[in-house]
């Protein structure tokens, strides 16, 4: 279990040939981009990367940035246990020109208050095999109900600290501090070698927090690790390794912690976590150990497209009626030639709460789970169709075949499937039950209008029955009524 803040990264690769004429600053002409989850939830995607079972706890925000989090942690095998986060998805992005950072740019604003954790979270913390607190200083390791469930827990645990974040639980098995920030946190004063003032941090820290060992990573020149009951450090050197560092600490991190829900030794975890980190290093960093297509399009979920339309939209509506008290309703599907079968489910659905989100199937997403002539409204148009609707508030489009990673963000209070799943015989549990149970939401199930179906419209359109024609069950599936406009197919 990984717990902590998470960033969107997004790293913009480019060239420069020329200099700004207002100003002598080089102009960056963007070739591609790539988006990754940054701080505990690199760390996540790290141990996930290993064959890991993974669940993160961190704070996402009602916003586009925390969409793309959602939707690139569910790729990447992360169990994602939302908290609320007001304000803004903190962004890194590192502007580069043939692998050299020509600049950062940092934003999200102010430091958000993350919301409270839910029982599954706690019942989470309290089951672990081994839990990593990836501190980033934006208030997830520092808040009153997750400190109080790792203070109990007997799991080892492994805090990496940040300077602007708190002190780490007492007890934790091991800390991981890098040089400069062992230094800030320990107010080392200046003077004396390397690794004196590295162990004399390190010895300071275990004091204070009641450790049972803290590593302070050493760049290059790989770790010194101070334990309980010794005063004499355990210096491990790291291989020779050049290349992008980026993500080196959450690597080493990570791997410490999967070394110890092993069962290894603090020492054994430490030699394991210098040699996957020096190893990252040098086989180029998070760009080879995750590799992923430019993104130099629209991201996988859709952000714009109207007023009621994308991440945008949909984050600002779940975000008022959240701050206002109310209940967030969501439903989806593929929505593909909207009949009153749908409309029927959707104002079911919006009648349970204060707003309904209808997560709707991207063109790619519909054509992976009917075949390649599906669908054949564009999703352009079956969005528009949709926010027209006045029992809908906002529409999601996700490209995914399953609206998880969607889901995952936004939290809903209810999810709502129209159909069949309540008449009774076998296993009637939504697949979506387990994800609403994250974060205390349920699912519940709403009656369909019998004989509608998006199938069997198109089946008697190519076929060609009059308007009004009862479509025999042998031809398109069922026996409905289904009428045509004059003279189309």
């Amino acid at each position: 279990m990984v717990l902590g803040d998470t960033l969107l990264d997004r790293d913009v690769e480019g060239l420069v040939n020329r200099l700004c004429p207002d100003s002598p600053v080089p102009v960056l002409d963007e070739t591609t981009s790539v988006d990754r989850p940054g701080g505990a939830g690199l760390a996540a995607v790290f141990a996930a990367a290993q064959g890991a079972e993974v669940a993160l706890v961190t704070a996402v925000a009602d916003d586009a940035g925390g969409a793309r989090l959602g939707t690139l942690l569910a790729a990447a095998g992360v169990q994602l246990y939302a908290l609320p986060l007001a304000g803004a998805t903190p962004e890194k992005i590192r502007l580069r020109v043939r692998g050299r950072v020509l600049l950062r740019h940092d934003r999200g604003g102010a430091t958000g208050v993350p919301g409270e954790p839910s029982e599954a979270v706690l019942r989470l913390l309290a089951g672990a095999s081994a839990i990593l607190v990836s501190d980033y200083g934006r208030g997830v390791a520092g808040h009153g109900a997750l400190r109080a469930a790792l203070a109990a827990t007997r799991a080892p645990v492994v805090w990496d600290p940040h300077p602007r974040g708190p002190a780490a639980v007492p007890g934790v098995h091991l800390a991981t501090p890098n040089e400069p920030e062992a230094r800030e946190l320990a107010k080392t004063p200046p003077g004396g070698s390397r690794l004196a003032n590295a162990s004399r941090s390190a010895q300071a820290l275990r004091r204070r927090w009641q450790a049972g060992a803290v590593a302070v990573t050493l760049g290059g020149d790989g770790a010194l690790l101070c334990h309980a009951g010794s005063t004499t450090p355990l210096v491990v050197p790291a291989p020779a390794a050049e290349g992008d560092t980026c993500g080196a600490g959450d690597r080493f991190a990570a791997a410490a912690t999967l070394a110890l829900a092993r069962g290894a030794l603090v020492s054994e975890a430490v030699q394991e976590a210098v040699t996957e980190a020096s190893a990252y290093v040098a086989g180029g960093g998070v760009a080879a150990a995750l590799p992923a297509p430019p993104v130099t399009v629209a991201p996988a979920v859709v952000t714009a497209g109207g007023d009621r339309i994308g991440a945008h939209a949909a984050g600002e509506v779940v975000a008022r009626v959240r701050a206002a008290g109310g209940t967030v309703v969501a439903t989806g599907g593929c929505f593909d030639l909207l009949h009153a079968g749908h409309v029927a489910t959707l104002q079911a659905a919006r009648r349970l709460g204060d707003c309904l989100v209808v997560c709707l199937n991207s063109d790619a997403s519909v054509a992976g789970l009917k075949g390649p002539e599906r669908p054949v409204v564009p999703q352009g148009d079956r969005s528009r169709l949709l926010a027209a609707l006045g029992c809908v508030d906002a529409v999601l489009i996700f490209d995914e075949s399953t609206p998880h990673a969607a889901l995952s963000w936004l939290r809903p209070d209810i999810w709502v499937k129209g159909g069949d799943y309540a008449s009774g015989g076998g296993d009637q549990t939504l697949p979506e039950s387990e994800i609403l149970a994250r974060w205390g939401g349920h699912t519940v199930v709403v009656p369909y209008l019998d004989g509608r179906s998006t199938t069997d419209m198109i089946a008697a359109a190519r076929a060609g029955w009059p308007a009004g024609t009862v479509v025999p069950a042998g031809a398109a599936g069922e026996t409905v009524v289904r009428s045509t406009a004059k003279g189309t197919r």
